[in-house]
């Protein structure tokens, strides 16, 4: 079960703001850069991200519907900013994983055991 939508907008106007600044550095952190469907502004999300041979995989915490997941499905891609570097991806693909299995053996125990996060982003890099 995702994470509460309250907890989200709490960490979307507080913690959101400060972690963005880190996230692009630290290792299993990452800076999703997507456009607002209808506004079209640019916004920068920070997230777990963990690297695949193809690209990058996301844990969904929050789940599918959240705006950022929205906006880059409807794009059809965006930039992630890991490790100092920015990918442009594409092909963006939301499944489900119980056994989580691109995750390293630490984050797969806090998403199993602490946050029961089953939801993934799969995107490749270009």
């Amino acid at each position: 079960m995702p994470l509460p939508p309250r907890l989200g907008r709490i960490n979307r106007v507080g913690l959101n703001r400060i972690t963005r600044h880190l996230a692009p550095h630290l290792p299993g952190l990452g800076v999703v850069v997507h456009r607002g469907r209808r506004s079209g502004r640019e916004f920068r999300t920070p997230v777990n991200v963990f690297p695949v041979d193809d690209g990058f995989v996301l844990a969904l915490t929050y789940g599918a519907r959240t705006d950022w997941v929205r906006n880059v499905l409807a794009a059809g891609g965006c930039e992630i900013v890991h490790r100092g570097r920015t990918y442009p991806c594409s092909q963006p693909r939301v499944y489900c994983d119980p056994q989580r299995r691109h995750i390293r053996p630490l984050e797969r125990w806090v998403l199993t055991h602490l946050l029961d996060v089953q939801e993934f982003l799969a995107l490749s890099a270009a």
